[in-house]
């Protein structure tokens, strides 16, 4: 697109990808150049705090709380390179134009361009939903000025989350553990999975049973012979369900009135009604009918990109957002269901030549989105352009990860657009009498579709993988009243109640959406935080909370329930909202939240306890951190009290001494004390837990395992030369046996389950005296960190296996002795993939494996894999990026050489003697006059994180 004669404009977007697309979108004149993102935050540390402010108080917060909640924004140290660049730029052109994101924080970066760049030449706002020519030609043609409703939204939220996250994070430093974070969004989050585990642990399973019988028609007619049915009632009443026992006691809920099948009450009924006949008592037939999905928005991209690709939150973002900065789909951060009428036009052309025009409803479908407080203008995630190109359009120019998201886009957005899925549906109802004259009644249910209509394009996925899926058929034979029937076999077949389910990535962003709670574009990186911070691990795809967020979370519930509150969270991205539609004023809002004035717009809860910085300030000395740290589990068979507590270097089990042996000491007992590990609190046996291991896990049996092999104390037995008993204990490196002084730690083939008394005594035996060397020195053999080996003095060899230490003679000590000692060099390792050469450099990059991990390098510069990458899923385009953004920020600074004292003067023996005596003297007298001083407490050095 030409621009105006002799004008050079600067069109400034956020990565470099974005702008390799654009560039090629406007014709000479155009600059477009990348900001990297955003180019000014709040200071990290106080090292980026300007030294005018360091001695400010409200410094540390990077907000002036006191003059209208006033920010502190700083240049981030890697993008002051690129900001240097943009100035150069900015004063060679005529025009700038910012293509940012069209959401908050795209319109935040923009303003903060517009403050960091001072321009002195005109600027404005370009937007775009998609990156086409024809869209960025027209969002040239049609610029605006910048929304400062959005900026002041996004920059009340920053601050919001500062806040939150600089005064609550300290109080879980104090009294659970140094470096944890607290944040507005991340702890409400963590709150949801740590509650779904309580359950899990609260849960007790129920045993019920059923008989499935499989039916025969005497005359086949259309349909299948056979058919399953299940008994569904006894002598009218109900049989029993999963629903209906009671989740903590495994037992029916009372009131529910249905027959409890056991293992022998099923079989035996069964055998009664064996032989006997079976005869159809209803035939209900309805009509079946299902409406097609609305398009993807960024929180259904990420449960459907879950469930069928199996990809994490961040990596679906990170390749929906590779797709759309190279012009495959639209913005992929909206919350909208809508397409625009161009959108639906193209999808209802591309039905009609791929299915038919039967496929196309007579009008477009249009959609109403459910998820609360949606607030963005955008389109729905969809093909970008007014012509969709199908996925074998463009299986050439991508491929992997890329491909297999462009599909799942492509095929949602075309069956939004399908007509409805119809058939019929069919529930039948038969009936037996036992030989003891019970009345048994089966059910059985089909579904039968006649048009699948969306369903050829697309079928969703369920967080159950054992769900049916919607295409699926359940064909029965024409069935009519009355209608006999034989069985050709009855089954009885057990049943157990299971837990709920634990959340996935998906299904935990799907619970936050329909609480309102966190923005399309947070949920990929609160997915990332609540694991980063260490409160959730995953295993496979479920998300499980460490013991270290039940003892975060506890002390939230306890001490600040509001700011962990579902509704309270909610009710401020509503103010968010109404902040960026100009019905609000920020500093309001955030007074409100902060100080607790009731004239602000926060929330009243919150005002009345006099806010934030009144609530996590005033009652610090009523938490009690022992009682923070200890989640109870359950009493054991000897009434002892077991508990998990959180130390500091991990959790680990404890179960409390009888009161006859401990006194008043308990295992959860409120003995003061700040985070306290393995060195602090009430005596108790105790027992560490292994890593991996699920708090749902630690049943009684578990927990009496674990302090039976490698926990708590166990006499294994006396030693038959001392008499002392021998003990098999677990201490912070693992178990060992213990004999009065002596002590020595399990081998590595060992089993603290299954060790026995002689293998302890042979443990105890270590170091072993093999013999005396000719020179009279002592040869032992003994077991260490590297593995067994032999010592003759300062001369160390290894030992091939751990049982040669007691069996090695003392020959063969000394020959491996006198051998010498061996150090091979070790190969260059190959890398671990070669990606082909950069786009932008043209170099050849490869992934190698370094010492803190894999990184991409082009041979000059290197860049580490982020968190969540790895060497097989990185692209050739992500790798690139990277590599540019390393580049940008330019060679790390090096570090000053610390100057060495110069050397001291050479002196006679005789000053030397001198001298060292009146120190001496000095010394002594000082120390006897001094009074002992106290050591300083030591600084938190923790940066507090939102």
């Amino acid at each position: 697109m030409p621009s105006n004669a002799g004008t050079t404009r600067l069109v400034i977007v956020e990565s470099p990808a974005k702008a390799k697309t654009i560039s090629g979108y406007l014709g000479p004149g155009y600059v477009v150049e990348a900001s990297f993102g955003h180019v000014r935050d709040l200071p990290r540390n106080a090292a980026d705090v300007p030294a005018k402010y360091k001695g400010e108080p409200w410094a540390r917060l990077g907000v002036d709380v006191d003059n209208g909640f006033h920010a502190l924004y700083v240049v981030s140290a890697d993008r002051k390179q690129q900001i240097s660049k943009l100035v150069k730029l900015a004063k060679e052109v005529d025009e700038i134009f910012l293509a940012t994101d069209e959401d908050r924080e795209g319109e935040a970066i923009a303003w903060h361009l517009v403050e960091t760049l001072k321009p002195k030449v005109p600027v404005k706002r370009m937007v775009f939903h998609e990156i086409t020519k024809p869209a960025i030609q027209a969002a040239v043609a049609n610029p605006r000025e910048i929304d400062r409703d959005l900026v002041d939204a996004q920059e009340a939220r920053r601050i919001l989350d500062r806040l939150y996250g600089y005064e609550v994070s300290p109080v879980l430093w104090k009294k659970v553990m140094p470096k944890l974070s607290a944040g507005r969004v991340q702890s409400v989050a963590t709150r949801i999975v740590v509650e779904r585990e309580r359950q899990r642990m609260a849960f007790r399973t129920a045993e019920y049973w059923d008989i499935l019988a499989t039916l025969a028609v005497a005359k086949p007619g259309e349909g299948p012979r056979t058919f399953n049915a299940t008994l569904v009632a006894l002598n009218g009443d109900r049989i029993a369900t999963g629903k209906d026992f009671e989740p903590t006691t495994g037992r029916v809920r009372p009131g529910a009135g249905v027959v409890h099948l056991d293992e022998g009450g099923a079989r035996g009924l069964a055998a009664r009604l064996a032989d006997r006949p079976f005869t159809v008592t209803r035939v209900e037939e309805k009509p079946y009918r299902r409406r097609p999905y609305a398009p993807f928005i960024t929180s259904t991209l990420q449960q459907e990109a879950a469930r069928k690709l199996r990809f994490s939150s961040q990596q679906t973002m990170r390749t929906a957002q590779r797709l759309y900065e190279n012009g495959y789909i639209t913005y992929m951060r909206t919350d909208s269901v809508n397409l625009s009428e161009t959108a639906i036009a193209a999808a209802r052309r591309q039905i009609v030549e791929l299915y038919g025009e039967r496929s196309v409803p007579p009008e477009p479908r249009r959609y109403t989105g459910k998820v609360k407080n949606a607030q963005e203008a955008h389109e729905a995630i969809r093909p970008a352009g007014d012509n969709f190109r199908t996925p074998g359009d463009v299986a050439r120019e991508i491929s992997g990860d890329e491909y297999k998201l462009y599909e799942l886009i492509w095929r949602r957005t075309i069956a939004s657009q399908m007509t409805d899925a119809v058939g019929s549906s069919v529930s039948v109802r038969i009936r037996a009498v036992s030989s003891a004259q019970e009345e048994a009644d089966f059910g059985a249910t089909g579904k039968t579709i006649t048009d699948p209509g969306f369903l050829r394009a697309y079928v969703e996925s369920s967080d159950d993988e054992n769900a049916e899926a919607e295409d699926a058929e359940r064909r029965l034979p024409t069935l009519v009243k009355d209608q006999p029937l034989t069985a050709d076999e009855l089954a009885a077949q057990g049943h157990h109640t299971q837990p709920p389910s634990r959340y996935t990535e998906a299904s935990l962003v799907k619970a936050l959406e329909e609480l309102g709670i966190g923005r399309p574009s947070t949920y990929a990186s609160i997915m990332q935080t609540i694991q980063d911070r260490g409160y959730v691990n995953k295993r496979g795809q479920a998300m499980i909370p460490t013991f270290l967020a039940f003892a975060v979370i506890g002390l939230m519930e306890r001490h600040y329930p509001r700011l962990i509150d579902y509704d309270f969270t909610a009710s401020m991205e509503n103010e968010l909202d109404e902040i960026a539609g100009g019905d609000h004023a920020a500093v309001d809002f955030l007074t409100s939240f902060y100080f607790g004035s009731a004239n602000g717009t926060g929330d009243q809860a919150i005002a009345h306890a006099g806010g934030l910085k009144k609530l996590v300030t005033e009652n610090l000395s009523e938490i009690d951190a022992r009682s923070v740290n200890s989640i109870p589990l359950h009493t054991d068979d000897e009434g002892r009290e077991v508990v998990v507590r959180v130390g500091r270097y991990g959790p680990y089990l404890q179960r409390a001494l009888p009161d006859s042996a401990s006194g008043s000491a308990s295992a959860s007992g409120s003995a003061s004390g700040e985070g306290e590990g393995e060195e602090g609190g009430s005596q108790g046996d105790r027992a560490p837990i292994p890593e991996g291991l699920a708090p749902d896990e630690l049943t009684p049996e578990k927990v009496h395992e674990l302090f039976l092999g490698g926990g708590g104390e166990r006499k294994l037995g006396d030693d038959p030369s001392t008499g002392e008993p021998i003990l098999l204990k677990s201490g912070r490196f693992g178990p060992y046996v213990a004999s009065g002084e002596r002590k020595s730690s399990l081998l590595r083939s060992q089993s603290p389950d299954s060790l026995t008394l002689d293998q302890a005594l042979r443990l105890l035996s270590l170091p072993r005296l093999v013999g005396v060397a000719p020179d009279g020195v002592e040869v032992f053999a003994n077991n260490g960190r590297y593995g067994p080996y032999v010592k003759r003095g300062d001369e160390f060899r290894s030992l091939d296996s751990e049982d040669k230490m007691f069996t090695v003679t003392l020959d063969e000590a000394l020959a491996l002795l006198a051998a010498p000692k061996t150090r091979q060099r070790r190969a260059a390792a190959p890398p671990l993939r070669e990606m082909g050469a950069d786009p932008l450099t043209e170099k050849p990059l490869v992934i190698k494996d370094g010492r803190f991990g894999p990184y991409v390098t082009d041979g000059e510069t290197n860049a580490s894999l982020r968190r969540g990458q790895t060497p097989e899923e990185l692209t050739l385009a992500e790798a690139s990026e990277m590599l540019a953004e390393k580049r940008a920020k330019g060679p790390a600074p090096k570090k000053k050489a610390t100057r060495k004292a110069a050397p001291a003067k050479k002196t006679t023996a005789a000053k030397k003697t001198t001298a060292a005596k009146k120190t001496t003297a000095k010394s002594t007298t000082a120390a006897k006059k001094a009074p002992a001083k106290k050591a300083a407490p030591k600084k938190a050095t923790s940066t507090p994180k939102e």
